[in-house]
């Protein structure tokens, strides 16, 4: 093509402002929530579809921390070997949902999460 190539603008209803954390959220879920949510927003990757995600991610990140804090509580083995069973699951959730929601290395570096001055090559 000859001529200024276009700017593509990727707009599907990304949210614009950063949404308070629900507060049903425990308090590290929450931290969690303040921690990610500007950056979701600053890509304008997130809409309000993928909020139900984003909460989900939050709660197993909070989970994780919680039990994580009970292992080193106990002495008991097989309360230790329970919590491990909970805390392995709700790691595995939330490396799923932080692959889904682009707050992995790898998720990040997909063409839909990058940014603009990186696909000028597809418009050759």
């Amino acid at each position: 093509m000859k001529g200024t190539k276009p700017h593509l603008v990727v707009d599907n209803g990304a949210m614009r402002k950063v949404p308070p954390a629900p507060s049903w959220l425990s308090a590290d879920a929450k931290k969690e929530w303040r921690r990610v949510i500007p950056t979701l927003v600053e890509r304008r990757i997130l809409t309000t579809a993928d909020l139900a995600s984003l909460e989900n991610y939050c709660v197993c990140v909070g989970r994780i921390r919680e039990v994580e804090g009970q292992m080193q509580a106990t002495d008991d083995p097989e309360i230790t070997v329970k919590l491990f069973r909970v805390q392995d699951k709700a790691m595995q959730s939330a490396r799923l949902l932080a692959a889904e929601l682009g707050l992995t290395p790898v998720s990040r570096s997909r063409p839909a999460i990058r940014d603009d001055d990186d696909d000028d090559s597809l418009l050759d």
